[in-house]
């Protein structure tokens, strides 16, 4: 049995561990024959965005078919609305038995729709990582683009949909009521962690010398934070103040990720002997962070840093956003009610207070959630 990723309404990165990478890798893992359809979207070495320009048919890190396809044109409203050349072409070349659409926010998912009105036999599925704190932000966002336009989409490919997913509950609302689609096929779907990357990371001595590049001490309680540091997630700065002001040398943060030029010079000063920051990381070296880590946290908006995190098993900060509530499994993690240094001093230090049941806790239900491969095999439930 076949399954097509279409990859078509966002950006599709090879060699990163986005939910576009891991289900399809998951899939052929559980025997599925996998194939996929990408957007010219996609990072460069430094996490930016960019535009793929190899070939466009190759085979990726995890030995599955992938398609580049162009837009239609070079012109900025084919790039927004996602109109590509070749998709139908591509489709029937591909025949799959199952559809497995990453976001109803492309126009050519009529194509898909037609797709699957000619075959009555083929499955589809179709996830969501839109809500209203990452999209659907300003009056043309929220009124034109996913009221309108994206709603339309979300329409056409309702009919021969099994499924529609929402990565977090948030999104799932998303579904429910800006697209207006019926309540009984939106589900929770969440995003997880590399069972692979996990095994790997957890092996004995990782731990011990990933903390021996931090030069960190057998009492030290090392807290990881990191990913993109911009405009959206300024509140890195003040954990980074939290932790030079705690009076403990024992608690240290360590920072991995991009800093925007913007929060460069501030960033720079609050670094100290205390505060480190070892700069860009590979997917594998973020499990090795998390692995090395007494406690992640992550002041900020959400990422899919936080449920890997869970998924390792660490005991975790997060920032409490209604709508995210799947990461707190029940003792894994504390939350930051408010934005500040203070709040975060305060937090960290009952969490070093209460590592050792944190520990347990999330050691004993975050893999079993937030297993990938567990992950690919409900997406495909229905």
């Amino acid at each position: 049995m076949k399954i097509l990723h279409i990859c078509l309404a966002s950006v599709f990165a090879d060699g990163f561990s986005y939910q576009e990478n891991e289900l399809p890798k998951f899939h052929k893992a559980l025997g599925y024959e996998v194939e996929v359809i990408a957007s010219p979207e996609t990072f460069n070495t430094d996490g930016m965005g960019a535009l793929y320009e190899g070939k466009p048919r190759y085979i990726n890190e995890n030995g599955i078919p992938v398609t580049r396809l162009s837009y239609k044109s070079p012109q900025r409203i084919f790039r927004t609305l996602r109109r590509y050349i070749g998709f139908a072409k591509a489709l029937e070349r591909s025949a799959p038995d199952i559809l497995f659409i990453h976001g109803c926010q492309f126009l050519d998912i009529d194509v898909a729709a037609r797709y699957a009105k000619k075959r009555p036999q083929t499955k589809v599925f179709v996830d969501n990582h839109a809500d209203l704190l990452n999209s659907a932000k300003n009056f043309i966002s929220k009124n034109i683009l996913h009221k309108l336009i994206w709603k339309s989409c979300a329409k056409k490919i309702e009919p021969y949909t099994a499924a529609f997913y929402g990565v977090v509950p948030l999104r799932v609302d998303f579904l429910k009521e800006v697209y207006g689609l019926p309540e009984e096929k939106c589900r929770l779907l969440v995003m997880g962690a590399d069972d692979d990357a996990v095994k790997r990371a957890s092996a004995d001595g990782v731990r011990k010398e990933r903390r021996a590049e931090y030069k960190a001490e057998d009492g030290d309680r090392i807290i990881v934070t990191g990913g993109k540091i911009d405009g959206n997630k300024p509140q890195v700065l003040d954990l980074m103040k939290a932790v030079n002001d705690i009076d403990d040398d024992r608690i240290k943060l360590m920072i991995f990720g991009s800093v925007s030029p913007e929060l460069k010079d501030e960033f720079e000063l609050r670094l100290s002997d205390r505060v480190l920051f070892v700069g860009w990381r590979t997917p594998d070296e973020i499990y090795e962070d998390f692995a090395a880590a007494d406690i992640v946290a992550f002041p900020g908006l959400h990422s899919v840093l936080w449920e890997q995190a869970v998924g390792m098993g660490k005991p975790c900060l997060f920032k409490r956003i209604k709508g995210f509530e799947h990461i707190d499994l029940g003792g894994n993690c504390m939350f930051f009610e408010r934005d500040g240094a203070g709040e975060y001093a305060s937090v960290i230090k009952e969490a070093v207070s209460r590592i050792d049941s944190m520990k347990a806790n999330a050691a004993d239900k975050g893999m079993s959630v937030f297993s990938y491969r567990n992950i690919a095999e409900k997406a495909l439930e229905g």
